[in-house]
C-alpha cells in the first residue's frame, strides 16, 4: 500500500506527502478549531503549510547542491517532522556531501534573517526573546519557528544535516567507514537522550519522542550498513538483481500499456521483440510523454528509450552500478549469453538495499 502521494513536480523533482502528515495538519486545524471556532482553524492550518513550504525550500536547497555534483534527486517527501529529500546516491566525496549538507539549513537561515530584516526595518528590531519565541504577529512567529528549525538540524545526529556534516568531517580524517560508525553512535545516544528528555517533561512531549524514534532507527540503519564488509558490493549482480518484472513486447499500444502498469509497482521495463530479445527500456515518463504525443495508439517502440545498454548477470555489483550510474538512466535491463532479459538494475533497488543494510558505499 503506498502512504504517500505526489502533489507537485518541481524542476524534476516529485513532491510527495506522506499520509501522516494529512493526519497531523487534520489535527492542528481541529485543535485550532477547539481553541476559536473557525477563523481560528484557518489561521492554524495557513501556519503549518506555511512552516512546511519554509521545510520544502529547505529541502531545495540539498537538492540544489546535489545536482550541482551531478546527483540526481527523484523526489522529496513532506512527513509531520520535517521532510526528506531522496538522492539517487551519496557523493563520493567528503566535501560534497558536506556542502550538500548545509546547503538545506542555509536556506532556512536565509528564510529567518531575511523575515529578521524585514521586521527591524519596518518596525522595532526583534529581541532574541522575540528571535527565539516569537513574538504575536504571524511573521514573527514563522521567523521564529525557521530559527529553531535550523538549530534543531544541526543537532548532530544522523540522519539530521547536523549528523551527515559531523560525518563528512571525520571522513576526511577517518574514511566514510568508520565516520559512519562514530557518527551513528552519537546520533543513537542523542536520540535516547532527546527521548527521555520528551518523556519525563511536565507535560510529556510526544512530539519528541516521536523524532527520537525516528532518529534513532534512521541511525540504526545506517550503522547497519556500514558493519558490512567492502566485499558485499563484489557480489554477482545475479544474486541482487530483480528477477521478478514484467517485459513489454515493442509493438504494443500505449492504450494496453498503460491498462497492464497502472497498479504495478515496476516503473522500468524491458522492451522485448518478438523471440524476448532486448529492444529498449520503457518507463512511466515515457508512458505519460507518447499518450500526450501520440494517443492510445501509438506504440512502445516509438516512445522507449533505445540503444539501452544491457547488463551481465555475472558482473561484480560494483561494476554494474557504475555502469548503472554512467547510463543517466533509472534502470538497465540484465541480459544472459543467450540474449535473453533475465533481471533489472533499478537505482530504487539500490536505495531499498542501501537502507536494508545489504549493501555498503565505501
Amino acid at each position: 500500500m503506498n502512504f504517500s502521494w505526489r502533489i507537485a513536480r518541481i524542476a524534476g523533482t516529485d513532491v510527495k506527502i506522506h499520509s501522516t502528515f494529512v493526519l497531523a495538519l487534520a489535527f492542528y486545524v481541529w485543535q485550532g478549531y477547539q481553541d476559536g471556532g473557525t477563523a481560528q482553524a484557518l489561521i492554524t492550518g495557513g501556519f503549518v503549510l506555511v512552516l512546511f513550504g519554509c521545510v520544502l525550500l529547505h529541502e531545495f536547497g540539498h537538492i540544489a547542491m546535489a545536482r550541482h555534483f551531478g546527483v540526481r534527486t527523484p523526489d522529496v517527501l513532506l512527513l509531520p517532522i520535517g521532510g526528506m529529500a531522496r538522492l539517487e546516491r551519496m557523493p563520493e566525496e567528503p566535501i560534497q556531501e558536506l556542502l550538500i549538507a548545509v546547503a538545506g539549513p542555509a536556506v532556512t537561515l536565509a528564510i529567518a534573517f531575511g523575515i529578521y530584516l524585514y521586521i527591524a526595518v519596518t518596525s522595532t528590531p526583534p529581541s532574541l526573546r522575540e528571535m527565539w519565541d516569537g513574538a504575536d504577529t504571524y511573521l514573527s512567529q514563522v521567523m521564529a519557528l525557521n530559527w529553531k528549525l535550523l538549530a534543531f538540524n544541526f543537532i548532530p545526529a544522523i540522519p539530521m544535516d547536523g549528523g551527515r556534516v559531523l560525518r563528512s568531517l571525520l571522513s576526511m580524517r577517518l574514511g566514510h567507514q568508520q565516520a559512519t560508525r562514530i557518527a551513528t553512535r552519537v546520533g543513537k545516544t542523542l536520540a535516547v537522550g532527546l527521548g527521555l528528555f520528551g518523556l519525563f517533561h511536565t507535560p510529556p512531549n510526544i512530539i519528541l519522542v516521536l523524532i527520537a524514534t525516528f532518529v534513532y532507527f534512521a541511525a540504526s540503519v545506517e550503522q547497519a550498513g556500514a558493519e558490512r564488509s567492502a566485499a558485499d558490493t563484489d557480489v554477482p549482480l545475479s544474486t541482487i538483481m530483480l528477477t521478478e518484472f514484467l517485459t513489454i513486447p515493442v509493438h504494443t499500444r500505449l492504450g494496453i500499456v498503460a491498462d497492464q502498469v497502472r497498479n504495478s509497482l515496476q516503473h522500468e521495463f524491458p522492451v522485448v521483440d518478438n523471440f524476448g530479445h532486448l529492444e529498449g527500456l520503457f518507463t512511466r515518463n515515457h508512458l505519460i510523454h507518447g499518450l500526450t504525443a501520440l494517443g492510445p495508439q501509438g506504440t512502445v517502440g516509438e516512445s522507449m528509450a533505445s540503444g539501452v545498454p544491457s547488463l551481465s548477470p555475472e558482473l561484480p555489483f560494483r561494476s554494474a552500478f557504475g555502469q548503472l550510474q554512467a547510463s543517466g538512466l533509472p534502470a538497465l535491463p540484465v541480459v544472459n549469453g543467450a540474449g535473453a532479459v533475465v533481471g533489472v538494475l533499478s537505482l530504487d533497488l539500490v536505495r531499498d538495499l542501501m537502507l536494508a543494510g545489504r549493501l555498503r558505499r565505501n
